[in-house]
């Protein structure tokens, strides 16, 4: 008989540790200061889900990730409710600088869209070019825009212990502009911002005057800077009205 007392064990242990960093990020979110309303809203709702894997280099937890952003989609589009996140936690690497995590992040994006890209097409909803104003990341078809957390952001919004990507719905952005809601919580996380990190975000833009890539990693880019994302999906024609 095959003693399984230390798998398991280990295994138990993993679990108590991933469940101990996502305790540590729901509290980070839940500060009274902290000037995201939309994922203080979600984490109040119980609508935003948190996956922790192991190190943002390497591919091994890839597909896992991206199951767990497929189960994210799905409950997403069955819920008629807004402000639904979903974050990546990793344990490593210890991020040192700004460059390093902006670097992991495109090398993660760029594993999960290709995966992405075997079996779905791109949201038509967006345009696939990241230079493009219209530009949006996408997974199953489904449009988001990604937040980019880690120790040594220049951010103290961002400022998180551990290398996290948060996704979040562009859907349901678009659904606050058609209600007027947008231009006004645009402004409450700016106003927040300022208060909490003592200006807003350099990097931050309109929807639509610039491409969103210039936001996710918090990074501050010099205008040679280009996207090194290069998505492999099925050309699709961009289709603003769908």
């Amino acid at each position: 008989m095959i003693d399984r007392s230390y798998n398991i064990s280990d295994h138990h242990m993993k679990e108590i540790e991933s469940q101990s960093i996502i305790k540590e990020y729901l509290l980070f979110l839940d500060n009274k200061a902290f000037p995201c309303v939309g994922a203080r809203a979600a984490l109040a709702r119980q609508h935003l889900k948190c996956m922790v894997a192991e190190h943002m280099a390497c591919p091994i937890d890839d597909l896992a990730i991206l199951q767990f952003l497929y189960d994210f989609v799905d409950e997403f589009r069955n819920s008629k409710k807004t402000f639904h996140s979903a974050s990546i936690i990793f344990k490593e690497p210890k991020v040192v600088n700004e460059e390093i995590f902006d670097e992991l992040m495109w090398k993660r994006l760029q594993a999960l869209s290709d995966l992405d890209g075997r079996n779905y097409e791109f949201d038509k909803r967006v345009d696939k070019d990241p230079s493009s104003v219209h530009f949006s990341f996408s997974l199953k078809e489904e449009a988001f825009f990604l937040i980019g957390l880690h120790p040594a952001s220049s951010r103290k919004a961002r400022k998180f212990k551990y290398p996290t990507l948060a996704f979040n719905p562009h859907a349901q952005f678009e659904k606050l502009k058609e209600t007027k809601s947008y231009e006004m919580m645009k402004g409450i996380v700016r106003k927040r911002d300022i208060a909490f990190s003592g200006s807003v975000n350099p990097m931050l833009e309109d929807f639509g005057n610039r491409s969103e890539v210039y936001q996710y990693s918090g990074r501050k880019y010099d205008n040679q800077w280009q996207c090194p994302l290069s998505t492999t999906h099925a050309t699709i024609k961009y289709n603003s009205s769908t």
